[in-house]
């Protein structure tokens, strides 16, 4: 199953292995579309790929961890 999903990072979480981390505990492959990066924000769009359960689990341990995260549908790939 894959969830395409907009990550907004807080800055003490940017320099963060957070996708790294995800994929390693969750067993999820994550497929990076759009990124944008400075020191005080990170926002990322994304899909995860992974058992329905699992991609749950992560997203509920970004969440956690303080990462807005929102779901999108339809094209990824606007400017």
């Amino acid at each position: 199953m894959k969830k395409r999903v907009k990550l907004v990072f807080p800055p003490h979480l940017v320099k963060e292995p957070i996708l790294f981390t995800i994929a390693k505990r969750f067993d999820v492959m994550p497929n990076i579309r759009r990124a944008r990066v400075t020191d005080a924000v990170g926002e990322m769009i994304l899909e995860l790929e992974g058992q329905e359960s699992l991609l749950q689990q992560s997203i509920e341990t970004l969440r956690s961890q303080g990462i807005e995260v929102e779901y999108i549908e339809g094209e990824i790939f606007e400017a």
